[in-house]
């Protein structure tokens, strides 16, 4: 972030200048390990043509022939944010102290907090700053592509900075009352990478799920469940690496809580009709549609998800349909080609009674355990959901 943070600076240092003393080596070819002194650090005030408001930069360390980036410390007082701008080799920002805002050309915001960190891919118009009532430090480590790392834009205008504070305030307290406790939490991991087939993830994932309160039998349920959307191969891995787990922890000595079994279905069930009615249910319907499209050209699938999926899997009792579905949004979430069955998902999700801020928890959950990329996409989708909802008080 060489020339980042130089054009913070209102000096006119170079940073061979600034970075003289600490980064010499005494003699050519020495390998040797070289140190920047806190009490050596280039400090300046950030530049009225890239900030608004007051900003304090704090140089740590330059690029060099072999790293390509470099990094620093940026406080922002309250209301102080950059102005729009893009990096060619992408940044990493990490919190150190207080709330970042960071937002992006089509409209979305990141509220971030002490120890959070955001990655901002290379070519991303985007800001960053302080909320408008508190100081807030990150840490930026930014890369440099062909001697450049950053491209400044425009400023930042009060309206869109206030509009940014306002509505991430406004999820903050939402998802503050209606987030998604820890076991439903621990679901979206343990979903996501069976889907995916990450084991290594998986397992890690697995062993939170434990911990936060999910049961042996539940875990089992939703990898079970999940071989109708990722297929039986992905599914047996999952339980497979399961069962080392299982393995490995009985042999530590924790006793993990096997949970209830699923209760038997009545010999009498008709599961063309319970599924149908499921599928509707999850769909907003209050009375079974004809069938149409897929299920004429190849009526053995609509078959097999009424019938089976809708009524053999979604009838055990083992897990509610509401968690089953947050397993759904889980795997399809990371698993490209599905953005359609995503939508519908995400829909369905909202009936069994998920909150739109339990769903914006939910894609921070897939952020934070998964993948910012997943979870752009799937906060794009779930936007588009969202509209087509009835809004409260609005006549269907």
């Amino acid at each position: 972030m060489k020339r980042h943070v130089l054009i913070l600076m209102l000096s006119a240092l170079s940073a061979a200048t600034v970075f003289a003393d600490s980064s010499r080596v005494t003699e050519k070819g020495d390998a040797t390990q070289i140190e920047y002194r806190a009490t050596s650090r280039a400090v300046s005030n950030g530049s009225e043509d890239h900030f608004t408001g007051s900003v304090r930069a704090e140089q740590l360390f330059p690029t060099n022939e072999t790293a390509h980036y470099s990094g620093a410390y940026v406080t922002f007082q309250p209301g102080a944010r950059s102005a729009w701008h893009l990096h060619p080799a992408g940044q990493h920002i990490i919190v150190t102290d207080g709330t970042a805002l960071t937002g992006t050309r089509d409209g979305r915001i990141i509220r971030f907090n002490t120890g959070d960190t955001v990655w901002c891919p290379p070519g991303l118009e985007h800001w960053h700053g302080a909320t408008p009532d508190a100081p807030m430090t990150h840490l930026v480590i930014t890369g440099s592509k062909d001697g450049q790392n950053v491209i400044w834009k425009e400023k930042v205008t009060e309206q869109q900075y206030r509009g940014a504070a306002a509505k991430t305030t406004e999820e903050t307290m939402m998802n503050t009352n209606e987030a998604l406790n820890k076991r439903q939490q621990a679901i979206i991991p343990i979903a996501a990478f069976t889907a995916s087939g990450d084991l290594d993830k998986l397992k890690s994932a697995l062993i939170d799920g434990l911990d936060s309160g999910l049961t042996v039998n539940e875990i089992k349920e939703v990898l079970v469940q999940l071989y109708a959307y990722a297929g039986f191969p992905r599914s047996l891995n999952g339980i497979n690496t399961f069962m080392a787990v299982m393995k490995e922890r009985q042999a530590a000595g924790i006793k993990d809580q096997a949970g209830k079994e699923a209760s038997p279905l009545s010999p009498d069930l008709n599961k063309d009709e319970y599924g149908a009615k499921v599928r509707a249910k999850l769909a907003g319907l209050d009375v079974i549609p004809p069938p149409s499209g897929y299920q004429l050209f190849t009526p053995a699938i609509d078959t097999f998800l009424k019938e089976h999926l809708f009524a053999d899997i979604f009838a055990r009792d083992v897990l509610s349909h509401q968690e089953r579905e947050l397993a759904t949004i889980s795997a399809l979430a990371n698993l490209t080609g599905a953005e359609g069955q995503l939508r519908f998902h995400l829909g369905a999700a909202m009936r069994t009674g998920l909150t739109a801020a339990q769903m914006n928890d939910f894609v921070a959950v897939i952020g934070t355990t998964v993948g910012q990329a997943q979870a752009a996409s799937a906060r794009e989708i779930l936007a588009a959901v969202m509209e087509t909802r009835p809004q409260p008080g609005a006549s269907k």
